[in-house]
């Protein structure tokens, strides 16, 4: 089965970075594409961006210029670097990954903002 950990959160001023580990049981060539998405209380849960197998990432507007995704090949595993982080940003961060038809999700895990 596949299977993908996400990790890395907590607790962080307003203004501060945090970075999320996702860490996939396959290798992450295995995936079209890998992404993350969040959800706050009360809330659909919405994507936050995404890394292509093409290499090719791209960020929903409100992290645009303060979230970065990258990936380490032989650890299997993606990030989610997080800067300049407000209380806005306070939700569940899930790793989601897609082969095929077939999409897989994380656990989540809680990044808390406070102000």
């Amino acid at each position: 089965q596949v299977q993908l950990v996400e990790s890395g959160g907590g607790l962080v001023q307003a203004g501060g970075s945090l970075r999320l580990s996702c860490a996939a049981s396959t290798s992450i060539f295995s995936f079209n594409a890998m992404a993350w998405h969040r959800q706050a209380p009360g809330k659909q849960r919405e994507w936050v961006g995404s890394l292509t197998s093409g290499h090719i990432t791209s960020n929903a507007d409100s992290v645009k210029g303060r979230f970065t995704i990258s990936r380490d090949n032989a650890k299997n595993t993606v990030y989610l670097q997080m800067n300049s982080l407000k209380p806005e940003d306070t939700a569940v961060y899930y790793c989601a990954g897609l082969i095929g038809t077939k999409s897989y999700w994380g656990q989540g895990t809680q990044v808390t903002v406070s102000s």
